[in-house]
């Protein structure tokens, strides 16, 4: 049995999940935003298909299982089947992707995918599918679509065996939208952090297939920090509220939308909920171009783009506040003699001249 090579929610929809835990919470999703979005959930479905694929035949079972008690329309492939050696959808151009692979995986490499068509940006190290899942994804994504995959941080940055050049072609192509680092311990199966990437083939503008009016990106990317976001459910597990979330994902359509008043008071007079206009935030987010990028060498980590975040002025003056700060490390430089001769003499008194 071959190793769970993850669920892809390809086409109108598609999703790496095994269980078809991405398929279920865009259920919940449509559910959710039914008001807001001023559509019926039932019938939104309609508009929806998912596809993926899945190498544990029980899995694959589940998955289907999860489908058709929720009757979301879905085709899992005709059988169970490796990802890269078995393409069950070879054909099927997807709207939407979401992904969450497995985390720098080893094995996966066979001689017969060196040629393979997906790897248009670079074929991916023998060593590790971080890229191989990437392009495989973009592959199935059609022209006007849009992807999230969730990836170890070390895609961002890494060099090794022609990761930094497919990650410098993938920039260079303007594919990248936006970087999300997210905080540690978010995952119960692994302590490996996370970032998200953000794919787009189009960024000149006009509707999605959502419906949804975006700006043109061209030669923007989106970097936004969430490390320092969510809380501590238990003694291991970090999760995000509903705020932290909101703010992630606000910040990012403001971004895409740049929805100044105008559009702002056009979307409250049709009854939909305005989003902000963008603005930079030093510590969480920031706009930057294909030229800074280039400036970095490709990488992709948000805390090099991002900055620190502002430190609120707590009023004291600076020849005050460096009085008080001499005062306490004298003090403290005081208390350190003090323990170190004292520890001298208790060494001395057990015969052990220091």
């Amino acid at each position: 049995m071959q190793e769970n090579r993850g669920l892809q929610l390809l086409s109108p929809v598609v999703n790496v999940t095994g269980s078809g835990g991405f398929f279920v919470s865009n259920d919940k999703f449509i559910e959710e935003h039914a008001t807001e979005g001023h559509y019926d959930p039932s019938e939104q479905r309609k508009n929806i298909s998912v596809y993926g694929q899945e190498s544990n035949p029980t899995t694959w079972r589940l998955a289907a299982m999860n489908m058709a008690i929720r009757g979301i329309d879905f085709d899992f492939g005709r059988k169970p089947a490796d990802t890269f050696l078995n393409d069950q959808h070879a054909d099927l151009r997807a709207d939407f992707v979401m992904a969450n692979p497995p985390f720098n995986m080893k094995d996966w490499w066979s001689e017969s995918l060196a040629d393979d068509a997906r790897w248009k940006y670079g074929t991916p190290p023998k060593g590790n599918a971080n890229f191989a899942w990437l392009q495989h994804m973009l592959y199935h994504l059609r022209p006007a679509g849009s992807m999230a995959l969730l990836l170890a941080n070390g895609s961002m940055s890494s060099n090794t065996n022609n990761e930094g050049e497919i990650r410098k072609r993938l920039v260079e192509e303007d594919l990248v939208e936006c970087m999300v680092a997210l905080p540690g311990q978010l995952f119960t199966n692994t302590q490996i952090p996370a970032c998200i990437w953000l794919l787009t083939k189009d960024k000149t503008g006009g509707l999605s297939p959502n419906g949804v009016k975006k700006r043109a990106r061209k030669g923007e990317v989106l970097f936004i920090d969430a490390r320092q976001l969510g809380y501590m459910k238990d003694r291991v597990i970090r999760d995000f509220t509903a705020d932290d979330i909101a703010k992630v994902a606000d910040t990012f359509h403001a971004w895409q939308r740049d929805e100044g008043d105008a559009q702002g008071s056009a979307n409250a007079a049709e009854g939909k909920t305005p989003v902000a206009a963008y603005e930079d935030v030093a510590g969480f987010c920031k706009s930057a171009t294909l030229t800074d990028l280039q400036k970095h060498d490709f990488v992709l980590t948000p805390g090099r783009y991002v900055g620190a975040a502002d430190v609120e002025d707590d009023g004291v003056p600076f020849a005050e506040k460096m009085a008080n700060l001499t005062e306490q490390l004298r003090a403290q430089f005081n208390e350190s003699d003090r323990l170190e001769a004292e520890i001298k003499r208790n060494l001395g008194g057990l015969g052990y001249e220091f």
